[in-house]
């Protein structure tokens, strides 16, 4: 087992004695012939999943099945950012829900996951823009979200180094919530990896799923890369792989995987406080600790399973980013990374049963995957445990598209390659 408990009587005992006493974070033990829940998928989702699967509903001989590494996925993959500011009653609810896990996350799982709430700023570059902003703020605040409407002058007191002067889009102003910021992706992986391990939990990696076996209608286990495991219950959890694995089961989901990629500047000295997004083109930017400028665009468009993306989106990224702030062109650029994007048809998740008794899915989350995975993992929790809907998850309905209740938060209607 991992060292039960981090504090800073732990630290500085290690550091007198050489750091020799320190345990793997977690076990790396031998999948067993059967578990009661196995939880396809050691990402974000899949594992918080697993740890609020033992401590919130007290659930036992539970295993989180990786073909991977933990981290290796899109929990890696990403931009850190974490938000609660939608419009859409199907949204909010559940975004605030992750929000608030946020915020209590690291004494919840006694882990630094470098929480930083140092806002989220939304520009508007318009009149209409501006009105729809402001809806979306009204929206936020009359569910108990915080939101501010800025005008020109407040966001260049926050934010003076953008292009308020020579703008081909000149600023007029931005939505605000102080409470966004971004969270250390690897360390949330690491974190409710060692969190579910302390809890009982297995973490099998480098163990593929090939095949989802049922028998009557009903689940019996799973063909792995190691062998047969069976279980009572599975829920998948898997992103972008979404639609291969629910194949396995004779299932067809709305679902397109598409490739998003992200950028990492060299270090440069603290510029970026907050997340500031560009209203008049896909480009958010934020800073990481290590001094790196941390940004991201659209979709490259394409259907694709690889982890890499190509050099149009790579283009327009950096005018976007030039057009929003010209001095971040002399920064030299890094490195870059795709993520495989589970894109539904309204982009918006999904978090439901299946027509197979004891299958369960959790997909379908586009570009908001990050920012979700605690409210994720503890209302998919909740439906494999109780197998009833949370509330704050009841609109994501895996059947909404042929009762025709989507959640089209973008206005995009049925085009995943839009949202």
């Amino acid at each position: 087992m991992a060292t039960t408990k981090y504090s800073i009587f732990s630290v500085m005992r290690e550091a007198l004695r050489g750091h020799t006493g320190w345990r793997p974070a977690w076990r790396n033990p031998e999948p067993k012939k059967a578990y009661d829940i196995i939880i396809v998928g050691g990402g974000g989702h899949g594992l918080a999943t697993a740890y609020y699967l033992a401590k919130e509903f007290n659930q036992s001989r539970i295993a989180v099945i990786e073909k991977g590494w933990i981290g290796g996925g899109n929990v890696g993959r990403n931009t850190t950012i974490v938000r609660s500011n939608y419009l859409l009653p199907g949204n909010i609810p559940f975004y605030e829900l992750s929000m608030k896990l946020w915020e209590g996350l690291e004494q919840d799982i006694n882990y630094n996951a470098m929480v930083s709430q140092r806002g989220v700023l939304n520009l508007y570059h318009s009149d209409g823009q501006r009105d729809a902003f402001a809806r979306r703020g009204n929206a936020m605040r009359l569910h108990g979200v915080d939101a501010e409407l800025l005008d020109k002058a407040a966001v260049k007191s926050l934010v003076p180094f953008l292009d308020f002067d020579n703008a081909r889009f000149p600023i007029h102003g931005g939505l605000l919530q102080r409470r966004g910021g971004t969270v250390r992706h690897d360390a949330v992986a690491w974190g409710y990896a060692r969190a579910a391990d302390l809890r009982g939990v297995d973490i099998i990696q480098n163990c593929e799923v090939t095949d989802i076996s049922r028998e009557g209608g009903k689940i019996i286990g799973v063909e792995t890369s190691r062998g047969f495991i069976g279980a009572q219950k599975v829920g998948v959890a898997v992103a972008g792989n979404s639609s291969r694995v629910m194949a396995m089961a004779g299932l067809r989901l709305p679902i397109e995987s598409h490739v998003l990629q992200a950028f990492v500047s060299e270090s440069i000295k603290p510029f970026v406080d907050g997340v500031v997004t560009f209203g008049a083109g896909h480009f958010y930017i934020s800073q990481s600790d290590k001094g790196g400028l941390v940004f991201g665009g659209d979709l490259d468009g394409y259907n694709s399973y690889a982890q890499r993306g190509n050099l149009p989106v790579v283009e327009d990224v950096c005018e976007g980013g030039m057009a929003l702030m010209p001095r971040i062109g002399r920064v030299r650029l890094l490195r870059q990374w795709g993520g495989i994007m589970d894109m539904s048809m309204d982009g918006s998740p999904i978090i439901d049963r299946t027509p197979i008794d004891g299958l369960f899915f959790n997909g379908g989350w586009c570009y908001g995957g990050f920012k979700a995975t605690p409210a994720s993992g503890f209302c998919f929790a909740h439906l494999i445990a109780k197998n009833t809907v949370h509330p704050a998850a009841s609109a994501y309905r895996l059947d909404r598209f042929a009762t025709g209740h989507t959640i089209d938060e973008k206005g995009m209607g049925p085009h995943p390659n839009l949202h």
